[in-house]
């Protein structure tokens, strides 16, 4: 059983699959598959590449912006 593939959220972008559907011109659900799959290595590869240094910086970085978005409402409230 092969796997359909996920609708647009985007009102345009669904409009258009449902017209390539209807005339033919639907892309192939394998050129999805294997860009799903490069996707997953992708992400081991970059952190493989990455010094140590490199990546605790952005950890630290996505930390703080984390944190900032769940601490702006307190200080709202405090006020």
């Amino acid at each position: 059983m092969s796997k359909k593939p996920k609708r647009p959220a985007d009102m345009n972008k669904l409009a258009k699959s449902i017209v390539d559907i209807a005339t033919g011109e639907s892309v192939s659900c394998e050129k999805d598959v294997k860009k799903s799959k490069a996707g997953k290595a992708g992400g081991a590869a970059r952190a493989k590449s990455l010094t140590e240094e490199r990546r605790t910086e952005i950890a630290k970085k996505a930390a703080k912006a984390r944190w900032r978005e769940k601490a702006a409402p307190l200080k709202e409230e405090q006020s």
